[in-house]
């Protein structure tokens, strides 16, 4: 199952083809996605992420609250078989 999470934005630039694609914060890790459907997202935003594409911006409280909840499933989850 795959879900969107939210992310912080951090740095925002257009790639090789013109693209708008922004830096975002997962969990203390780095990663890339595009903003084709929120043009308007900003450094310091959080947007829900999936597959790579921004979806779409959520308040900051909405989003905490989002990964705190996360995070409580992780820990309540049993251990990854290999993981």
């Amino acid at each position: 199952m795959c879900i969107a999470v939210p992310v912080r934005v951090t740095a925002i630039e257009r790639n090789a083809l013109g693209i708008a694609v922004a830096t975002v914060d997962v969990g203390g890790s780095p990663a890339t996605v595009r903003l084709d459907y929120v043009p308007e997202a900003e450094v310091g935003d959080y947007v829900m992420a999936h597959m790579g594409f921004a979806l779409n911006r959520v308040d900051e409280e909405d989003a905490r609250e989002t990964l705190d909840v996360l995070r409580q499933v992780e820990e309540a989850s049993p251990p990854r078989i290999g993981g």
